[in-house]
Order: C-alpha cells, then structure tokens, then sequence
C-alpha cells in the first residue's frame, strides 16, 4: 500500500513563494509517474506538473516559468516550487502516483494566496 503525505501549504502574499512536498511510503517513487493536481473551492480538480522516471516535466501553461516539479529520490520525496504566486493559484494541492498498476491521491494541502 502507497500512502502520499504532502506538505509546505499555507498562506502567502501575491508574489511570494511557497515549495510543496509530496513524501511517499510503501514503497519507493522513483521509478513511477508522480504529479500535482489543484482544486478550487466549486471547480474541478486540474492538473498542475509532473514527472517520471526520466525527469521528463509537463506543466499546466499558466504555471509554466513560475512552477517547478522535482523530486529527490533518496528522501522518495517529489516537490512543487512555486514562484510569483498569484490569487488565482490558491486551491488545495493534491499529489498524485501511479504505481505498477495503481494509482493513489494523498490527502493534499492547501495554498492560500491573499494580501
């Protein structure tokens, strides 16, 4: 059994910076696909970033230059650096596995953006 834990959510000001981190357990992460999703009070959930066992990234467009995915596999630890920090990119982060042939959420954190 994969358990997802994320953390580093909070409050922050526009413009400012926050870095998530998604650590899992049960088994190791580097060698399978990890993402980043986000939803908003009364929307769906979307996809943000993620990344696979060759470090290949993808981004949703209106976080590229501002968010980066990365993962640090001796800490079986993937994180979400997110730079300039914008109203619209508060929501809960949630992190996202697929392992062999399953697939697990972790019970995300959240991210407020206000002044």
């Amino acid at each position: 059994q994969v358990q997802l834990v994320e953390s580093g959510g909070g409050l922050v000001q526009p413009g400012g910076s926050l870095r998530l981190s998604c650590t899992g357990s049960g088994h190791i992460l580097s060698p399978y696909f990890v993402a980043w999703y986000r939803q908003a009070p009364g929307k769906e959930r979307v996809f943000v970033a993620s990344i696979d066992s060759t470090l290949t990234t993808y981004y949703l467009k209106s976080v590229l230059g501002r968010f980066t995915i990365s993962r640090d596999n001796a800490k079986n630890t993937v994180y979400l650096q997110m730079n300039s920090l914008k109203p619209e990119d508060t929501a809960r982060y949630y992190c996202y596995a697929i392992v062999d042939t399953d697939d697990y959420w972790g019970q995300g954190t959240q991210v407020t953006v206000s002044s």
